[in-house]
């Protein structure tokens, strides 16, 4: 909004794009922020880093707010308003409020059928996708996430690699032979996919608790390819509004 804003100021004698009014220009505003969603993230949260991902990938504008999961701010009163699980993303839009990244993703697919698609053509490839994501989403990641591991660690930051190692190689091992059989320019084929907004998040993750990726070379070169793609260099954690200074690229 601030750079549409900037071009009508700075180019006056192009198409105008406010009405003349005070009242008009106000009314247009509103309407436009009415109707740009929000999503709550956390900048280093596997879950949300998948939705920034997709909103990237298609095209879609939304305001960031962040929810600081360290300081408890998921437990708040208002954000458990959004999402009584206090969980970040929460994808607001209008008076619609979604939560759990994969149904935000699955929405966002048939909100937006105009934008670049992120399911295969055909039934049985977009089965296999959503397994894949499943692989990841429902099986390794939740395992190894913030409340698990303080659940597991009783306080013992120590136990927290272990831990989280263990199941993400489990994960990463049957992931390996499966992008081994599918993956090409993308992690399935040669088009983007929901599989690829949850490969970096795993592989951040992965390294953060010293996984050796050199076991899952396959894992490793679809990462790569997708972090030199700007859709995934925006989504990062190290460029979202709550990067601390220190995380910032």
């Amino acid at each position: 909004m601030a750079i549409m804003e900037y071009l009508e100021e700075k180019f006056p004698d192009k198409l105008k794009l406010l009405p003349e009014t005070p009242e008009g220009r106000a009314k247009v505003r509103a309407l436009c922020y009415l109707m740009k969603p929000t999503l709550y993230s956390y900048w280093r949260s596997s879950c949300s880093w998948r939705v920034r991902i997709a909103l990237a990938l298609k095209g879609i504008d939304y305001d960031y707010e962040g929810v600081n999961l360290v300081k408890g701010a998921q437990r708040e009163p208002e954000f458990l308003k959004k999402n009584p699980q206090g969980l970040v993303p929460a994808y607001v839009s209008g008076q619609t409020v979604l939560t759990e990244s994969m149904a935000i993703m699955e929405y966002l697919e048939e909100k937006f059928p105009d934008k670049l698609k992120l399911l295969p053509e055909t039934p049985e490839d977009r089965a296999k996708v959503r397994a894949l994501c499943y692989l990841i989403a429902s099986n390794t990641q939740p395992i190894q996430n913030l409340r698990v591991l303080q659940f597991y660690g009783k306080g013992d930051t120590s136990k927290y690699a272990e831990w989280a190692s263990h199941w993400i190689c489990l994960g990463f091992e049957a992931l390996e032979v499966e992008l081994k059989m599918c993956s090409g320019k993308f992690a399935f084929g040669d088009e983007p996919t929901l599989l690829d907004a949850l490969i970096p998040p795993q592989v951040y993750n992965a390294k953060r608790f010293k996984v050796d990726m050199d076991k899952y070379p396959t894992i490793q070169a679809v990462n790569e390819r997708l972090g030199e793609l700007e859709a995934f260099k925006k989504a990062h954690p190290s460029r979202q509004p709550d990067t601390p200074e220190g995380e910032r690229a």
